[in-house]
């Protein structure tokens, strides 16, 4: 589901309230997030749920990661955003129970109609499913979904939505195997 955003009458499409609790958490963000030691996942976790974030219990948020809009993000248990992670999240964004958001990924919800001259802000939500593992510097499109416990590559760009229990890479991503779980060497 496509959300656009008619900009033709005005320069942003964010009504006023939106862009006041964005000044309030950019303050929040620099002051009290981003400077905190590593190990403080409990207080950012905390005050990610102070501006409207569902995070769910034993998640660790690391203090580099960037949040656009705390109150569209939902995060699971035991969930893991590495650093430098970029939540770009102008629509909702849900993350499952023991995902990982590895380092340098971007989660993007929002993007521009290109085929009409105001270019007007479209947005579509992105969830991830329980157990998936996004590999370092992963581009997630808008309106993706991706299934439980799959693996998308290092550097792959995600655009469409991938299955359950697979392993997708490349740009574009796509599915190469199956994720097949075995006994762990010992």
């Amino acid at each position: 589901m496509r959300t656009t955003v008619d900009q033709s009458h005005s320069p942003s499409p964010h009504s006023l309230r939106n862009k006041l609790a964005r000044v309030l958490w950019g303050i929040a963000y620099i002051c009290l997030f981003r400077p905190t030691p590593k190990v403080m996942h409990r207080w950012r976790r905390l005050l990610l749920q102070l501006f409207g974030a569902r995070i769910g219990r034993g998640s660790s948020i690391y203090p580099s990661v960037r949040i656009w809009a705390p109150w569209n993000l939902t995060v699971g248990s035991y969930s893991s955003m590495a650093h430098h992670v970029d939540c770009y999240c102008v629509d909702k964004i849900t993350i499952g129970d023991h995902c990982t958001i590895s380092q340098y990924s971007f989660l993007c919800t929002a993007s521009h109609d290109y085929h009409l001259a105001s270019q007007p802000l479209i947005t579509s939500p992105i969830h991830i499913d329980d157990g998936v593992w996004v590999a370092a510097d992963v581009f997630v499109g808008p309106g993706v979904r991706i299934g439980a416990q799959s693996v998308i590559g290092a550097r792959s760009s995600v655009f469409n939505d991938v299955p359950a229990k697979v392993i997708a890479a490349g740009y574009p991503a796509r599915p190469l195997k199956p994720r097949i779980f075995g006994n762990a060497p010992s």
